[in-house]
């Protein structure tokens, strides 16, 4: 019955935009932690003062998401980053490059391997080791064969939806993926991620899914080398399409 629903227009709109409008706190959520947070603070008022710092109302910083029974973290991004950075930490390449992965991960590799990050979205910072082009994946800046080192974490299956300003493209993916293995070096190494399941589909405009046989005929011209997928909180060594959506991690070489 629910899938059936789901398939209907109309109900699929108004679940959709329900969700959409709730997924901040509500109001009465919000003063609920506002007033948790003030009790806090007449308490702390209360305690021994330590005469070393001031403390006075100008410098309230209320931070009133943060008091959770556990530690809040994505499971795909902490498992893809993990396995990428130890990839390249393992293979220490002379450069590595990334194209328009998530920052936070790209700026830790730059720390043990100089990286270029390539994005249509400016980087508004500097670090030591990392330098930034702007380009874009489906007319990548680079001579075919040019990169030894190239990852693309949780990329190609975005790229035509418009999610990131990017132009809307049916075949987004496959140009992405095209020119990843364009300019992927004789010898080299490509790493990537993507959502799988057990069909392909598009979730617009979020992202596209994959079925694992449809990932590899992209990089049909490369060599698999590893694969590791992520279901829930586990990493898994096999693609299990009854286990429905995933993230899929791809180890190719040239």
């Amino acid at each position: 019955m629910r899938e059936k629903l789901k398939n209907i227009p109309l109900f699929k709109y108004a679940i959709m935009t329900a969700r959409t409008l709730k997924y901040s706190p509500g109001v009465f959520r919000k003063l609920g932690l506002l007033r948790s947070f003030f009790r806090d603070y007449r308490s702390y008022r209360k305690l021994p003062r330590n005469e070393s710092y001031t403390l006075t109302t100008g410098d309230l910083f209320p931070r009133i998401y943060d008091k959770t029974i556990g530690t809040h973290i994505d499971p795909v991004y902490f498992f893809q980053g993990c396995w990428c950075a130890k990839k390249i930490f393992e293979a220490r390449p002379a450069h590595h490059y990334d194209i328009a992965s998530q920052v936070l991960m790209v700026g830790i590799i730059s720390q043990f391997a100089p990286t270029t990050m390539v994005d249509i979205r400016p980087l508004s910072l500097a670090l030591p080791g990392l330098s930034f082009i702007k380009g874009d994946i489906t007319a990548l800046p680079f001579k075919d064969g040019e990169i030894a080192s190239l990852s693309s974490i949780c990329v190609i299956e975005h790229i035509g939806l418009g999610r990131y300003g990017d132009p809307l493209d049916q075949f987004g993916t496959e140009k992405a993926a095209r020119e990843l293995s364009r300019v992927l070096a004789k010898g080299g190494s490509l790493y990537i991620s993507v959502p799988v399941d057990s069909e392909n589909k598009v979730c617009f405009n979020a992202h596209r899914a994959f079925t694992r046989d449809y990932i590899l005929s992209l990089f049909k011209t490369l060599t698999l080398r590893e694969e590791i997928y992520i279901y829930g909180n586990e990493m898994k060594k096999a693609y299990d399409p009854k286990l429905g959506f995933g993230t899929g991690l791809y180890h190719f070489t040239k």
